[in-house]
């Protein structure tokens, strides 16, 4: 995975781990993994990570987000327990049904002052960071008129309260 602004994702010290997420099935084949990994780097909390990328299909979270982990020793990981803190950012996760999209859509979005992360195995996929300052409604209202034209789907998977204030009719 990279992310579109050529930071690296992986873990290079020992303050750095990967956080597993265990995903519930939305849908029949959806998502299409069981567990979804996330690099999140150690606070001064006990148990504690801040995420370091954004998630393709774990719900409820977003990139710099704290989160408590308990360690399950039967898998060797760290697993995903709560949620401890907000850090203010979004997550979307972008369909391009349109492949011409492709280039609109990210131009957009780093208009904005969005990254994303982008899977091989997913190539259609994009896992968005709308930023704790960003203007989320003006961000929504052109997403939701590009899908309305059939060129995207669009999912909210992660709305902080920052971006919610922006949105005063929110469902």
């Amino acid at each position: 995975m990279a992310a579109a602004s050529g930071q690296p994702l992986s873990g290079t010290d020992r303050t750095t781990f990967e956080v597993a997420f265990d995903l519930k099935a939305e849908a029949p084949n959806w998502p299409p993994v069981s567990v979804e990994r996330l690099w999140g780097e150690k606070t001064t909390v006990e148990y504690e990570m801040r995420l370091l990328n954004v998630p393709f299909f774990a719900r409820g979270v977003a990139y710099g987000d704290l989160v408590h982990v308990r360690p399950d020793q039967n898998r060797h990981e760290l697993v995903f327990e709560r949620l401890n803190g907000e850090s203010g950012h979004s997550t979307l996760r972008i369909t391009l049904l349109d492949k011409r999209a492709r280039r609109e859509v990210q131009d957009r979005l780093r208009e904005v002052g969005c990254s994303w992360e982008t899977a091989a195995q997913f190539s259609a996929l994009l896992a968005v960071d709308v930023p704790a300052d960003g203007d989320y409604r003006a961000l929504r209202d052109w997403l939701k008129a590009r899908a309305a034209e059939g060129a995207i789907e669009f999912q909210e998977s992660a709305i902080s309260a920052l971006h919610l204030e922006q949105l005063p009719n929110f469902p």
